[in-house]
């Protein structure tokens, strides 16, 4: 059974950073491309950062591009997303997501709540 696990989370001014983790438990992370969604209370879930299986191409929405820096350790079989320069709107819950190249399939985690005061 698959699962991701974020952690680091948490509450933090405007200006700050937070780094999340998501830890897998899965043979099929050298295989899936990983991502980073966020939602905001009443908004719809949206794509933050992607970062292919090598780690070699990431992708990130235009709202964090320059803020927001996605990783992956394979080895380790841990994603990361480090957040600087927090804003207010940064505020939601944040999933990873792991995409299994292979079958198409997507495995959730439960989320991290990110909080950024002003």
């Amino acid at each position: 059974q698959v699962q991701l696990v974020e952690s680091g989370g948490g509450l933090v001014q405007a200006g700050g950073s937070l780094r999340l983790s998501c830890a897998t438990s899965t043979n099929i992370f050298g295989i899936a491309v990983m991502r980073w969604y966020r939602q905001a209370p009443g908004k719809q879930r949206e794509l933050v950062a992607a970062i292919t299986t090598s780690g070699s191409v990431t992708t990130y929405a235009n709202s964090v591009q320059g803020r927001f820096t996605i990783s992956r350790d394979n080895a380790e079989k841990t994603v990361y997303l480090q957040m600087n320069s927090l804003k207010p709107e940064d505020t939601a819950v944040y999933y990873c997501n792991a995409h299994n190249t292979y079958n198409n399939y997507d495995y959730w985690g439960q989320g991290t709540q990110v909080t950024v005061s002003s």
